[in-house]
């Protein structure tokens, strides 16, 4: 199973549909796509601005947020299908479906995950990659890659790329984590299943991870 994150920054760009359109021909039914908050998210942080909600109530609806990115996915693309709840992700996976992660059911459920913005979808990925027992988590990111073969999360999380709990949420954990820069789906030529490594990213290395 391979985890794809699609961040946010993708929305109204020709990369979001170009990922999607990839992912449905070459995930090969083991692929969920967990969705970014985008814009809906920024709502919800203006909101929070303009009310003083606090932290708490603000995650649950930027949670709520990712949900509607999810539904904006799957309405991208027909073959795309939603899941809630990992017997869902299971029952579309048999059926070969192509699988967008609708996380709040799950993650509002999951009282030990920290309720504030330093929390956002790029841990929610790695908190589900290993709920699935994923082989591999590949973050989509509007960032370059510069050609780089491998990335330390240290200087991810220095730079703002990721948030500060994605090195936990990664290291020591079975499954190998990418980064791939938007326009990387050009370069998908073969089921991503089907390969060892994503020859469309870098590495994350999480060894120094604090």
């Amino acid at each position: 199973m391979w985890v794809v994150k699609l961040g946010g920054s993708l929305m109204g760009t020709p990369a979001l549909k170009g990922w999607l359109d990839a992912l449905v021909q070459f995930g090969d039914g083991k692929v969920v796509i967990v969705p970014g908050g985008g814009v809906f998210a920024d709502a919800v942080r203006d909101a929070q601005t303009e009310t003083g909600i606090d932290d708490a109530t603000a995650h649950q609806m930027a949670v709520v947020a990712m949900d509607q990115y999810a539904t904006l996915i799957t309405g991208l693309n027909l073959d795309l299908v939603m899941a809630a709840s990992e017997l869902e992700i299971a029952e579309h996976g048999c059926q070969r479906r192509a699988i967008v992660w609708k996380p709040s059911p799950m993650v509002l459920a999951d009282k030990d995950l920290p309720m504030n913005w330093d929390l956002t979808s790029d841990s929610l990925a790695a908190w589900l990659a290993t709920k699935l027992n994923a082989k591999h988590l590949l973050v989509i990111k509007s960032i370059p890659m510069n050609g780089a073969e491998t990335v330390d999360i240290k200087d991810l999380i220095f730079e703002g790329a990721v948030d500060p709990y994605f090195g936990e949420y990664i290291a020591n954990k079975p499954f190998k984590t990418w980064l791939a820069g938007q326009d990387d789906f050009l370069k998908m030529k073969l089921p991503i299943t089907h390969q060892s490594s994503p020859v469309i990213g870098v590495e994350v290395r999480s060894s120094k991870a604090p």
